[in-house]
């Protein structure tokens, strides 16, 4: 669902109007409301809905009490009645919906101005319900904001489509029945507080089985050689060129592609050479002489690029800019509420003949007419099954801004960059140029080349697409060779060997993850970046530099969806609810018969209910537990995180381990680590034994208490685990290990309360804290500056440290200098930089701060993540209290004509 800006404004009169306006129009965010506010004439107030203003119960108090004896209370629907749902008004949306409906009474007509999409045209419909308007209404569509948009907008008016609002609302139920009957299941057989999701759960599996690819994967080695051609052309540029051995004795030599993933060749006719064999192959073609044996030339063409739609754009986004899908998403929202770009939620690629004007107006200012076509390009969608008939992202407007006009900075100047190039060279010409193949013969063996010139670059003047593998040529590089010609003779200069090995397939970013789930037609290309970021937030995947990598507890959670509700995430029937949901709006399918076989099942396939209602069969210990190649250990996912077990004797795994690290050789090195069990000795005072371990909150000591001696004559009773002794604890501190702690150290620990004296009647003691080393004085207490100092700061230097004022927060110590200093960001314009706290590091940017997540690091965060993080860390931020509304003006009296709303059954609420 559509994220809310938390910017709670008062509405906003359009130019020229007042407060007596009598055309109420309502847009989703503020930002939205205040560009189409100085767009609109007198007699409008534009205010937001600030996104959606309700949904289905969330937790049992959301409940109103007259369904909460109903057994499907608990779904938020009536599954035996038409799966009618149960909407309530969002707790944080009452008080702007009391504005709204406060605004409605002055009104005139309602004007319902929210996206044009389907959860757009759901929020205008429960709009409708909840405001309940007595005046005309009318559903305002447009794709830009820009004066002319919002004018042909307001003009042009048509009503609410109710095909597209089922379609939305299909989409919201189904969710919540998979989500309120799937997630518990997870909690009873993995670990609670987890949640499984329609789409959500099948891209999850997909990053799981990319790693079952690359943990199954087994390197293949291969050696070819690398020769150093001189044509003997001094005029030529280059003179010289390299080649590859490709062919010995007329058979050709093994690559990479000839290798199975199991590392052995997929055929034998092929010569797979070691690296002894390409040693003596090489000695034997040094002294031969060679020529050129074939040159084969091709004209190259590539075609322009298609204008962004919303997968592409992230793609680009991330593989250019760095950025997250989610947090393109976010700039992009920004730059289309203040005018910039067109709706950036889009399957489409095609450009209105205004825009298609535009482009080429400013293709021929920038690069002259040459580059132009004498024709407009046309661009039909690849996408099947695209949902609404939006234009692609593009510059809004008539006439497009360059970067530098538009006043933009940062990260929305980069994006909306990144736009208009792409949308200019969309309509500009042919890149062309030519393909050269050379093959050079000497001795018994071959060498290839092949190279690439570019004569006219055409629409590579404006714009280059990025690749999701480094390695990959730019459409715009070139790779000259001389000008060579069939019997050349060519003088070897150098022969190397060369060593090669097959690599595993490479994990998904988010921009292949994104076009690997549009290609499967999986969800919906408007949820991509919500989806991505949950599976993020729930630890299913974390972050490697830019690579998704799936924790072991996802392999659990997939693990038990593939055994037990395989269809649900089947990636056929995943893409196939998409269809239904298309057809939904499309008046070709109904949502009640769609739903009734989802959740009841249809033709002898168990619906949703059958398969979460037997869970006996759920071996939750099998589901959780993976056997490491080549050894007796399994790894088992536990409660409170992974770990290695071989008959009974375990070993922590650390979390943010990627699953294929996890070799025999790594087990086997977790398991000679200390274990976590390392008797130091014995206490002389007390006699216990002392021991280290590996806790869940990082390495500790404590004392092993003997076992109380029981009175078998007394009567037994039931005894508190409050009630029995409590062994000494202390955490070791930041400069020890669990390896070399000795017992003296243990020792001085558990020592820790430690009296130092007494002050004004009060006992002063030293405490290790969970914010670090103190003293405390009755209620009052001082920070320490080391943990070192517990043990030696006396009753003197406890008497000045009160003596001062008590410092909070993060003052109190002096301010460190940061980590590391990052860019801007782009929503305070501030300096980000990274700093470490007690919680550990974390980015700021001196008002917002955000902690590093699983997967970033100290090193290796860009400026685009700390920027995402903190983005993150605003929208969970409470928004600001508003000032008290003013008293609504008194109700109009006066009759107006009002139109019929159409009719749709209403939802309970």
């Amino acid at each position: 669902m559509k994220r809310a800006n938390s910017e709670v404004g008062s509405s906003v009169p359009a130019n020229n109007g007042s407060a007596g306006g009598t055309r109420l129009v309502i847009v989703e965010s503020p930002a939205k409301a205040k560009t189409i506010a100085g767009y609109l004439g007198r007699g409008y107030i534009v205010e937001s809905s600030i996104g959606h203003i309700r949904d289905l119960p969330e937790k049992a108090d959301d409940i109103p009490e007259k369904y909460k004896g109903e057994a499907w209370a608990r779904l938020g629907v009536n599954v035996d009645h038409g799966f009618e749902p149960l909407y309530v008004v969002n707790h944080d949306k009452k008080a702007q919906v009391n504005k709204l409906k406060q605004l409605l009474k002055d009104a005139d007509e309602l004007y319902l101005a929210t996206d044009e999409d389907r959860e757009g045209e759901a929020i205008a419909w429960h709009l409708q319900e909840v405001l309940k308007p007595k005046v005309p209404v009318h559903r305002m569509v447009f794709h830009e904001i820009t004066p002319q948009a919002i004018q042909e907008a307001v003009a042009n008016p048509r009503d609410l489509n109710l095909r597209l609002v089922d379609a939305q609302e299909t989409r919201r139920i189904l969710d919540r029945l998979y989500g309120y009957e799937v997630s518990p299941v997870l909690w009873k057989k993995v670990k609670p507080r987890l949640s499984a999701g329609r789409v959500q759960s099948v891209a999850t599996r997909l990053v799981v089985e990319r790693e079952r690819e690359r943990l199954a994967f087994t390197s293949a080695s291969y050696w070819d050689l690398q020769a150093l051609f001189d044509s003997n052309k001094p005029e030529e540029t280059p003179r010289d060129f390299t080649a590859t051995l490709t062919g010995v004795d007329g058979k050709r030599v093994a690559q990479g592609r000839d290798f199975n993933s199991d590392g052995r060749l997929k055929n034998a006719d092929v010569v797979h050479l070691s690296e002894q064999a390409a040693a003596q192959l090489a000695e034997q073609v040094r002294g031969a002489s060679f020529s050129v044996r074939s040159v084969e030339r091709k004209p190259y063409t590539r075609k322009p690029y298609a204008p962004f739609r919303t997968t592409t754009l992230q793609q680009e986004a991330s593989r250019k800019l760095g950025f997250s899908a989610k947090y393109t998403m976010q700039v992009a929202q920004r730059l289309y509420e203040n005018g910039f770009i067109t709706y950036m939620r889009t399957d489409s690629i095609t450009l209105s003949e205004t825009a298609v004007a535009a482009a080429r107006s400013q293709a021929i200012k920038l690069y002259g007419a040459a580059y132009v076509p004498d024709k407009p390009r046309v661009y039909a969608s690849k996408v099947k099954n695209a949902q609404e008939a939006h234009e692609a992202i593009r510059p809004s407007g008539e006439e497009f801004r360059t970067p530098g006009e538009t006043g933009l900075s940062g990260d929305m100047f980069r994006l909306y960059e990144l736009i208009w190039q792409r949308t200019v060279s969309s309509q500009m010409k042919d890149a062309v140029g030519e393909s050269v193949s050379v093959k050079v013969a000497g001795a018994n063996v071959e060498f290839s080349a092949s190279g690439r010139t570019i004569t006219f670059y055409g629409f590579l003047k404006a714009y280059v697409e990025g690749a999701d593998d480094p390695s990959t040529d730019r459409d715009d590089s070139e790779k000259r060779l001389p000008n060579l010609a069939e019997g050349d003779r060519l003088d070897l200069t150098r022969l190397d060997v060369a060593s090669h090995s097959t690599k595993p397939p490479a994990r998904y970013t988010e921009a292949s993850l994104v076009k690997e789930l549009e290609d499967r037609e999986i969800g919906r290309p408007s949820t991509y970046a919500s989806i991505i970021g949950t599976i993020l937030d729930r630890g299913y995947v974390f972050k490697k530099g830019t690579a998704l990598v799936p924790s072991f507890l996802a392999f659990a959670v997939v693990n038990l969806l593939e055994q037990h509700f395989g269809n649900l995430v089947d990636y056929d029937f995943t893409a196939t609810m998409e269809k239904v949901l298309d057809d939904i709006a499309n008046d070709r399918a109904e949502r009640v018969p769609e739903l009734r076989k989802f959740y009841f099942g249809d033709n002898g396939d168990d619906g949703l209910k059958e398969m979460v209602t037997d869970l006996g069969e759920i071996d939750a210990r099998e589901i959780s537990s993976f056997a490491i190649r080549g050894t007796d250990i399994m790894l088992r996912v536990g409660r409170y995180g992974p770990y290695l077990d071989r008959d009974g004797a375990r070993v922590n795994v650390p979390e943010d381990m990627a699953p294929d690290e996890l070799t025999a050789e790594k087990a086997e090195e977790l398991y000679s680590r200390p274990s976590g069990d390392r008797v130091l000795g014995q206490d002389p005072a007390s006699g216990h034994t002392i021991v280290a371990k590996d806790g869940r909150f990082g390495p500790y000591v404590t004392e092993i208490l003997p076992e109380p001696a029981v009175d078998e004559s007394a009567p037994k009773r039931r005894t508190k685990k409050a009630d029995a002794p409590k062994p000494r604890t202390s955490s070791l501190f930041k400069t020890m290990s669990l390896d070399t702690v000795t017992l003296d150290d243990a020792l001085k620990l558990l020592s820790i309360p430690r009296l130092v004296g007494e002050l004004e009647g009060e006992e002063v003691q030293a405490f290790n804290g969970k914010f670090g080393p103190y003293l405390k004085k009755g209620t009052d207490s001082r920070s320490l500056a080391s943990e070192d100092d517990l043990f030696t700061v006396t009753i003197e230097q406890a008497k000045e440290l009160f003596a001062q004022p008590k410092q909070r927060g993060r003052g109190r110590a002096a301010a460190a200098a940061p980590l590391r200093e990052l860019g801007e960001d782009p929503a305070s314009k501030k300096p980000i930089v990274v700093k470490e706290g007690r919680f550990g590091p974390y980015v700021t940017d001196g008002e917002t701060n955000a902690s590093l997540r699983k997967g970033d690091t100290v090193e290796e965060i860009t400026t685009e993540r700390a920027a995402e993080l903190l983005a993150e860390r605003r929208e969970k931020a409470p928004a600001p209290k508003k000032p008290a509304a003013r008293k609504a003006p008194a109700k109009k009296t006066t009759a107006t004509a009002k139109k019929a709303p159409a009719k749709k059954p209403a939802a309970k609420s």
